[in-house]
């Protein structure tokens, strides 16, 4: 088992930045594979980064040149560099690993509980 708690999320004005958190505990060698996702009221999940063991990145569209992610092993901890928000980043933000590469799918098995991002002026 895995659990990851995210934290970070708050309000902020477009053009503004925020840097999310996901600590993860547990056995965490199955957490080879991790990503972001989010979720907006009415809307399907989406992947936004999936980063890999070795540290192979990807992005969806929508955030490429905005978002970064990044993970420290030491701490296992995940992170979430978003800059140059919009409205419509407006979701609750996730986090998910496991040891396969679902990418940018919402197939993970692990699962935080998420938290609120609100980008609004």
């Amino acid at each position: 088992q895995v659990q990851l708690v995210e934290s970070g999320g708050d309000s902020v004005q477009p053009g503004g930045s925020l840097r999310l958190s996901c600590a993860a505990s547990g056995y965490t060698d199955s957490a080879s594979y991790m990503g972001w996702f989010r979720q907006a009221p009415g809307a399907e999940r989406e992947g936004v980064a999936t980063i890999a063991l070795f540290g192979q990145t990807i992005y969806a569209d929508s955030v490429k040149g905005r978002f970064t992610i990044s993970k420290d092993d030491a701490k296992n901890t995940l992170y979430l560099q978003m800059n140059s928000l919009r409205p419509e980043d407006t979701a609750i933000y996730y986090c998910a690993a496991d040891r396969i590469a679902w990418l940018l799918t919402p197939r993970y098995k692990y699962w935080g509980q998420g938290t609120q991002v609100t980008v609004s002026s």
